[in-house]
C-alpha cells in the first residue's frame, strides 16, 4: 500500500484528504507542522508527501530541504500561495510539484498518481548504464550524478527528464512526448512545467545555465540532450 504524508494545519482540509486517499488505497501518516514532518519522513518511509507551505512552526520549504538532504521521495506541495517567486522557490528546494489551493480533488490525486508512478519506473533502459560529459557524469544505475567532486541532488521529477534526454544523446524529444512520459496525458499541453524543470537541471548541470552546452531548447519543438 502507498504510504502518504499528509503535512498540514487545517483539520478540515486534512480530514478530506484523509477520506479521498483512504477511499483509493492509501494509507495516510499526519502531521500538522515541520519538525513533526520531518520526523515522521525519516521513521515512517513515505511513498510521497503532501506539503503546506504554512506551517505553524516553520516554512514549508525548510520542511523540503530537510527531507531531501535524505531522500528522493516526491514532494507535492499545496499551498495557498500563488506567486511565481513562491513556485520557483519551493521546486528548487527540491519540490516535484505545485498545487495552488483551492485545488480539484481529481487533479490533486491525478498529479500524487503521477509522481508515485515516477518514482517506480525502471531506473534506466536495458543496457544503457549513463553518461561521462566533461561537466559532469551520470550513472543511471545507481542514480546518481556526479558533477566535479559533488553529488548533485535531482527530485525523482528531474531524474525522469533527464533520463528521457540522455537515453537518445543528439536526438531532439518533443515537447509533447516529454510531459506525457514525465506528467501523464493531463499534462500534455503544460509546457511552463518543461521550461521550470530545464531550468532547474541546468542550473544543477551546466557551467553557465544561460547558456547550456549540453541541455538544449529547440525553440517550440522540444529539447536534446548534446554529449
Amino acid at each position: 500500500m502507498t504510504r502518504v504524508l499528509v503535512v498540514e494545519d487545517d483539520p478540515q482540509l486534512v480530514r478530506a484528504l484523509k477520506i479521498n486517499l483512504q477511499a483509493r488505497k492509501f494509507e495516510v501518516v499526519e502531521a500538522g507542522d515541520g519538525a513533526t514532518a520531518l520526523r515522521l519522513a525519516a521513521a515512517r518511509t513515505p511513498d510521497a508527501i503532501l506539503l503546506d507551505l504554512g506551517l505553524p512552526d516553520m516554512d514549508g520549504v525548510e520542511v523540503i530541504r530537510g527531507v531531501r538532504g535524505r531522500s528522493h521521495v516526491p514532494i507535492l506541495v499545496l499551498s495557498a500561495r500563488h506567486t511565481s517567486e513562491e513556485k520557483i522557490r519551493a521546486l528548487d528546494a527540491g519540490a516535484d510539484d505545485y498545487v495552488t489551493k483551492p485545488f480539484s480533488m481529481d487533479e490533486l490525486l491525478a498529479r500524487l498518481r503521477a509522481a508515485t508512478r515516477r518514482r517506480e519506473a525502471p531506473a534506466s533502459p536495458a543496457g544503457f548504464p549513463g553518461i561521462a560529459t566533461d561537466e559532469f557524469t551520470i550513472d543511471l544505475a545507481a542514480r546518481k550524478v556526479v558533477r566535479g567532486e559533488r553529488t548533485v541532488r535531482l527530485t525523482p521529477t528531474e531524474w525522469h527528464l533527464l533520463e528521457l534526454l540522455i537515453a537518445r544523446p543528439g536526438h531532439l524529444v518533443s515537447q509533447r512526448r516529454l510531459l506525457l512520459e514525465v506528467w501523464g496525458p493531463a499534462y500534455s499541453e503544460h509546457t511552463n512545467y518543461l521550461r521550470v524543470y530545464m531550468a532547474q537541471l541546468r542550473r544543477k548541470l551546466e557551467a553557465n545555465p544561460s547558456h547550456p552546452r549540453y541541455l538544449i531548447t529547440e525553440p517550440g519543438m522540444g529539447y536534446r540532450f548534446e554529449p
